[in-house]
């Protein structure tokens, strides 16, 4: 199962946060040599670390793609580019930002790193993906989500919101 991970917490193009994620997943689902097999809800959480920038809209989605990790992360930071994403420091507000979280049972530790190094520390990771994945095992930890989730560090805020929904892709030529 390969996992993305998008999240916003700036006004875009499309307006509130919530609204730039489904733009991002109509775009994700649109673009060739993906297919969008399952999408979480949006969850609402503080920054991590915290601060008084706004709250993140966050969600995950499943995919399927022929394409290889280094491959798909270029597609993923061109969305961000046309998105307008202000490439910043670290943990800065944004317009959008779409992570690899997982690709299949891939270990990686050359860019990028797979399964993404801090998911397991995240609720806004591990809540909507436990939505949409609950007997999803992280395959460096080699530990279920569920237990993931147990020992997640303590004092992140986050709360879900609407779900949101995969577009239908208009098939060619019809």
């Amino acid at each position: 199962m390969i996992i993305i991970g998008l999240g916003a917490n700036l006004p875009g193009p499309w307006g509130a946060p919530e609204k730039t994620l489904q733009a991002a997943l109509n775009t994700l689902g649109e673009t060739k040599g993906i297919e969008l097999l399952d999408v979480s809800s949006i969850w609402h959480s503080a920054p991590v670390p915290l601060s008084d920038q706004p709250w993140y809209a966050n969600a995950v989605c499943s995919i399927e793609t022929a394409l290889p990790p280094v491959k798909l992360l270029g597609v993923l930071k061109k969305i961000e580019q046309d998105f307008g994403r202000d490439e910043r420091e670290r943990n800065a507000p944004r317009i959008i930002d779409l992570d690899i979280i997982a690709y299949d049972h891939l270990i990686n530790m050359d860019a990028p790193v797979i399964p993404h190094p801090r998911m397991h520390e995240r609720a806004f990771v591990l809540c909507p993906l436990q939505e949409i994945a609950p007997d999803w095992t992280h395959p460096a930890l080699e530990q279920p989500i569920d237990e993931l989730l147990e020992a997640m560090p303590a004092g992140q805020d986050i709360r879900r919101g609407e779900k949101l929904s995969i577009p239908l892709k208009i098939a060619e030529n019809a």
